[in-house]
């Protein structure tokens, strides 16, 4: 599973792969008009489909003379399981952060709505 979540994360961490995913996210395209709005060759660009196809993030397949590209349902799972439980961890990190926090608070400060405890006054006859 990490292994994937690892090859996920690598394919994504191109902008232009990432740019990729995001055109696709309207529905399947061809190739060449993918390709169009970036500033590369077009073999260089076929490199980053088939590093997306790698990862399991998209599918082509061949439609008369253009090759299609397609987001594959479901790819990013594997991710956003990987996320949800860094999130669980580190709310209920937090969640105990913030109690030590409260109880340091009232530890130095115990009358609420006073900003430090006053200080003892000198007597002026002495």
């Amino acid at each position: 599973m990490a292994n994937k979540i690892d090859t996920i994360f690598a394919a994504l961490a191109d902008p232009t792969r990432r740019a990729v995913v995001e055109q696709l996210a309207a529905g399947a395209l061809p190739v060449k008009a993918l390709a169009e709005p970036h500033a590369m060759a077009l073999p260089s660009f076929l490199r980053h489909i088939e590093v997306l196809e790698t990862a399991g993030l998209v599918a082509t397949r061949k439609q008369g003379r253009s090759r299609m590209v397609a987001l594959k349902p479901h790819a990013l799972a594997p991710v956003d399981g990987w996320l949800d439980s860094q999130r669980s961890l580190w709310e209920g990190r937090l969640a105990r952060l913030e109690a030590v926090a409260r109880r340091l608070e009232i530890e130095t400060n115990p009358m609420p709505g006073r900003d430090a405890p006053a200080k003892p006054r000198r007597d002026p006859q002495r």
